[in-house]
């Protein structure tokens, strides 16, 4: 069952999203956004022995931004930054049980959102 252009797993993730909020310890962040529609999002990441042990998200945008940004974070907890590294568009969107094609974009937030997260905690790491 959906709701309109959206399915039951956008809906939950929308209605109950998983790791929301700003993170004060975390030691990699990342931002993403499409100038195109106005969505954002920042992704923070806990990292410990290469792990990532904490995750959250502050987003602003439509419903399809909010729950690429929520099963962004499951899908990252507690892998390694190798395997976050590895975690694709398509991967978000599936997880979501699919996003309509003017959605699409929403779950590029999420995957750039963690290049991007990875890429300042390694830059902090070689300081």
């Amino acid at each position: 069952m959906s709701i309109g252009l959206f399915t039951d797993e956008v809906i939950d993730h929308f209605s109950n999203p998983r790791n929301a909020g700003e993170m004060e310890d975390a030691n990699g962040i990342g931002d993403a956004g499409d100038p195109s529609c106005g969505d954002t999002m920042r992704l923070y990441i806990k990292v410990e022995e290469n792990v990532i042990t904490g995750v959250s998200f502050k987003i602003c945008g439509c419903v399809a931004a909010l729950a690429s940004a929520s099963v962004t974070t499951v899908l990252v907890k507690g892998k390694t930054i190798d395997e976050a590294l590895m975690i694709t568009n398509k991967d978000i969107s599936e997880a979501l049980g699919g996003l309509p094609e003017q959605k699409l974009h929403c779950s590029v937030l999420g995957e750039e959102a963690i290049r991007n997260a990875v890429s300042d905690y390694r830059s902090k790491m070689t300081i």
